[in-house]
């Protein structure tokens, strides 16, 4: 997923995500399951997982093309198991396929990975004053650790389903 002349993570553009609303209809993911100790993921088993599904879409030429509408969402349907959805343009190999369909309300966050729970209340008082209510929230992170030094930031993309 790596674009030319791109040590890692390409620069993120917060206005292309803030404030928007998405369809999605079908959008194709391939996911991923790993255990976690109160919503933190196990570091190696990221790195990990992140590698196997970089491979199989590389593998299978599923990479989104633009890689600055790729997206790597994260999910804790509960506060022991996380999931990493990896956005793919076709079906993968050997991989677990899935997809999301409805409408998701997004907005941009700029801060410490363990302040997610701050930022879901504050799109809750988001949602209410638009009458919306997340029926289910999913986290994209920007950076990792190394360009979020670089970058000066910690961007996140709270994707709530409403």
């Amino acid at each position: 997923m790596k674009e030319q002349n791109q040590d890692c993570c390409p620069e993120f553009s917060k206005e292309k995500w803030d404030r928007k609303t998405f369809s999605w209809d079908q959008k194709r993911f391939i996911k991923e399951s790993m255990p976690a100790f109160f919503h933190m993921p196990f570091p190696p088993l990221i790195s990990k997982k992140m590698k196997k599904m970089c491979d199989l879409a590389e593998r299978s030429e599923a990479d989104i093309p633009d890689i600055s509408d790729a997206l790597v969402l994260f999910h804790d349907p509960s506060a022991f198991r996380s999931e990493i959805y990896y956005s793919v343009t076709r079906e993968v190999e050997g991989a677990n396929n899935t997809n999301l369909s409805g409408t998701y309300a997004a907005r941009v966050f700029d801060g410490p990975y363990n302040a997610v729970p701050k930022y879901i209340k504050e799109m809750e008082d988001y949602l209410s004053k638009e009458d919306q209510e997340a029926k289910d929230y999913f986290v994209h992170y920007a950076y990792c650790p190394k360009c979020s030094k670089k970058f000066g930031h910690n961007y996140m993309i709270l994707f709530a389903r409403v």
